[in-house]
């Protein structure tokens, strides 16, 4: 049975959810200025995307991020837009008229009461939601391991934790080997763990990544924000370490 998430704390849901933020905004942006504007080939238009590049301060997708890559940005540059565009679509919060996207009567209640959506949000997109890089079976194989990795990670996300650290924990056999050896051998592990994982749980606003530092090619370690405890309740609650058996 997988993890409910259910809110139940007394903490800022948008400052601290990345995704529920980007919809947020976006929802409002196309309230207050009449829809958000499409391309010829349905994509949303440069003007919201620097807009949203500017105020979604999404982590590692600043504008200052972007830029540095793209002198001109369209909606394939900005990868959290697919996500924040699928779940507004999926939750019917948007919808399109014509060559635009305005708000339905539930994305106008979302506007009002948005942290009443998040428990749907976050277990949509935690445990069903298929990127566009990510196999349907690939995130249905996942489903049974879920409760593993929150449990893991209400641990070792505690003190901060790297994602060879957490392969290291799974298959004990790679501990010894050496950094570079360990991203060999473990390349598939560690980047399911990174973007199925990882990611979402970031992208959610349940964990950040401390990368001061680091360059674009080093991971960081991954702790728990105040929304990992006011929508998780896991066994591993009580619990000081953890181990494989």
């Amino acid at each position: 049975m997988l993890p409910e998430i259910k809110f139940h704390g007394d903490v800022d849901v948008a400052a601290l959810s990345p995704l529920l933020r980007g919809m947020l905004l976006s929802v409002a942006y196309a309230d207050g200025e009449g829809g958000i504007g499409l391309t010829a080939t349905g994509a949303m238009n440069r003007r919201f995307v620097h807009w949203a590049a500017v105020y979604f301060l999404w982590p590692g997708f600043t504008a200052e991020d972007l830029y540095s890559m793209n002198k001109v940005l369209n909606e394939r540059d900005m990868p959290p837009l697919w996500v924040v565009r699928d779940m507004t679509r999926h939750l019917k919060l948007l919808r399109r008229k014509k060559d635009v996207l305005v708000p339905t009567k539930r994305g106008r209640e979302f506007l009002v009461n948005p942290q009443a959506f998040f428990d749907l949000i976050a277990t949509d997109y935690l445990y069903s939601y298929v990127h566009v890089t990510d196999r349907q079976e690939d995130v249905q194989a996942r489903l049974r391991w879920w409760r593993m990795f929150l449990n893991l990670l209400n641990i070792k996300a505690r003190e901060g934790c790297t994602p060879l650290q957490i392969v290291k924990i799974l298959k004990p056999d790679f501990a010894p080997l050496s950094e570079t050896e360990m991203t060999l051998e473990a390349w598939e592990l560690k980047s399911d763990i990174l973007y199925g994982v990882l990611r979402r749980l970031c992208w959610l606003g349940l964990l950040y990544e401390a990368r001061e530092g680091l360059t674009l090619f080093q991971d960081g370690s991954f702790h728990k924000t105040p929304l990992w405890a006011a929508c998780l309740q896991l066994e591993s609650d009580t619990q000081s370490d953890i181990g494989v058996h």
